[in-house]
């Protein structure tokens, strides 16, 4: 198992293609948080930011070059936990996403 992680983690970053989808759902989910902030509803929506974040990170983690396995690994691991965060705020404060 351990080796799978290793494996899928620390792999060559997959590159533009990839790398370009979670920079659009980054800008989608920004345009969703710009909208609901001009709406007066930000209060609502915030947990659009942590996928926010996580989209950009894994953007960035794929648009490294292919020599960088261990700083994109390092940097899916970061979004992973921000995305993980979220999950425990919706079990630990579900007000959190409900508003």
């Amino acid at each position: 198992m351990p080796s799978t992680i290793n494996e899928v983690v620390f792999s060559e970053p997959s590159g533009r293609p990839t790398s370009t989808v979670q920079f659009a759902a980054a800008v989608i989910y920004l345009g969703l948080y710009a909208y609901a902030w001009i709406g007066g509803n930000a209060d609502s929506i915030n947990w659009l930011l942590f996928m926010i974040i996580g989209a950009f990170l894994s953007g960035i983690a794929e648009a490294l070059p292919k020599n960088r396995k261990f700083t994109a690994g390092i940097v899916r691991l970061i979004a992973i936990a921000v995305l993980v965060c979220l999950l425990a705020i919706i079990f630990v404060t579900p007000e959190f996403i409900t508003g």
